[in-house]
């Protein structure tokens, strides 16, 4: 019987900024549901670099999250950074995807991306559960 584990890493992030960034990324994505402009996902895909591979605090929704995190007087919640470094992995894979299906015309694949990565946030935001675990666990056991 093998345990559940998520990638772990010796680095911490503040699980409310992370929180408070998949909630603004859900909003562009909404956005972007709602009105078809591929330049939200332009700036999707740019944020989601700027986190990955080079500072997070050179990101605009890093920014605009800490700030908003200050305003509204969140408190600071550290937790292991590797799953939410995996779910933006993943956050910048399906945004490539949704704009790849998006200049293709593939309008279904499009919207099926797009309400997976929906739930994905909206189950980060509204109840701190990341799937990004979950898909990883699944992966160490295909592998194994």
């Amino acid at each position: 019987m093998s345990n559940k584990s998520c990638p772990i890493s010796l680095v911490s992030v503040d699980s409310n900024i992370a929180r408070i960034n998949a909630f603004y990324t859900g909003m562009l994505v909404v956005i972007y549901f709602l009105t078809l402009q591929v330049p939200i996902l332009y700036f999707l895909i740019l944020d989601f670099a700027t986190r990955l591979f080079f500072k997070r605090e050179y990101s605009f929704l890093f920014i605009l999250s800490s700030a908003t995190k200050d305003i509204l007087k969140f408190p600071s919640v550290k937790v292991d950074a590797a799953p939410k470094r995996l779910a933006n992995y993943f956050g910048l894979i399906f945004a490539v995807l949704i704009t790849l299906t998006a200049l293709l015309d593939l309008t279904a694949i499009m919207y099926v991306l797009l309400i997976v990565l929906l739930v994905c946030i909206f189950l980060e935001v509204v109840f701190n559960y990341c799937l990004g675990c979950e898909i990883y666990h699944l992966y160490k056991r295909f592998l194994s």
